[in-house]
């Protein structure tokens, strides 16, 4: 567990919850998806602390899942913008909430449209080398050599 808790586990799920282990992390990823990049935006939509928001945002950044950019100058104010490996967790979102839909999914819920379409998107993942959807076929672990 030390070797996991250090980020110098082998395995990348583990690596991955140093990160992104935290809702609020991924709370404010989805805000930023959803296209909030301003402080007050995301502390009003998540009704968070300021302190915890400062921290979670400043510990995105040096993670380098969002990027820090002025946009004034007087009074000098900055917004938070998606890197590319914050845009490469929204897949994951949507496979927690439809997870979240299928096994918490009691009372009314948010649903994610397709914004051309207007279709509920519906997310699937799906293994690129045999096609098979994850989860229909056994897995194992093969360590490192």
């Amino acid at each position: 567990m030390n070797a996991e808790k250090s980020g110098d586990s082998p395995c990348p799920i583990a690596r991955s919850l140093q990160v992104l282990g935290d809702a609020w992390t991924m709370l404010i990823l989805r805000d930023a998806h959803a296209g909030l990049t301003r402080f007050d935006q995301f502390k009003k939509s998540l009704g968070i602390a300021p302190t915890m928001l400062t921290k979670r945002l400043a510990a995105m950044t040096e993670e380098k899942l969002l990027e820090k950019r002025q946009y004034s100058e007087r009074p000098p104010r900055e917004e938070y913008v998606l890197t590319q490996a914050g845009r490469d967790y929204l897949p994951v979102l949507f496979m927690i909430g439809a997870w979240g839909r299928k096994h918490r999914g009691t009372g009314p819920l948010v649903r994610f449209q397709d914004a051309e379409q207007g279709t509920d998107i519906q997310p699937i993942a799906i293994d690129a080398v045999t096609g098979a959807e994850i989860g229909t076929r056994a897995i194992k672990l093969v360590n490192p050599e």
